[in-house]
């Protein structure tokens, strides 16, 4: 099983860039399946000035520790946009960073990733999957929907 999240709004596309994302969704996959099991939402940050942004508290914070504290247990991070920073700092924590079109279905990508799992071809893939048998995810127990994904190309 592998955990990806999504910067989504509207938990159906990818529509937000991770750094400024006032919302993320995680699902598990695993092949043919996937489950919605967290869904969390953010504080809007806006910029102070060149050294920094304001969240909850209204002092200057990072606003992406709290998105990093999030997916710290996933082993992708899908966004319609990933600032530099934020992709090495994904990275450093071996979460793959994935930009896509802004609008992608999060359906399809899921999908993707079940297949992946079942006949590889992306790299990411392979390396996730190995973490995951070493170390898997905790299990989170809010799954609040379900979807069946493709698991073999026979199904297309």
């Amino acid at each position: 099983m592998l955990r990806i999240a999504f910067a989504s709004n509207d938990r159906k596309t990818v529509n937000l860039h991770f750094g400024g994302a006032e919302s993320l969704v995680l699902f598990d996959v695993a092949p043919g399946k996937a489950d919605l099991v967290a869904f969390a939402a953010f504080a809007k940050a806006e910029q102070i000035g060149t050294d920094g942004r304001t969240g909850l508290t209204g002092t200057v914070q990072d606003k992406v520790l709290a998105k990093l504290d999030f997916v710290k247990y996933c082993h992708a991070v899908y966004a319609a946009s990933i600032g530099a920073n934020s992709i090495r700092r994904l990275m450093a924590l071996n979460i793959q960073p994935v930009i896509v079109d802004a609008g992608h279905d999060i359906v399809d990508l899921l999908n993707e990733v079940s297949l992946g799992m079942v006949y590889g071809g992306l790299s990411w893939i392979e390396r996730a999957k190995a973490r995951a048998a070493k170390s898997p995810p905790p299990p989170l127990e809010m799954v609040t929907e379900s979807h069946a994904l493709l698991s073999s190309v026979d199904e297309l």
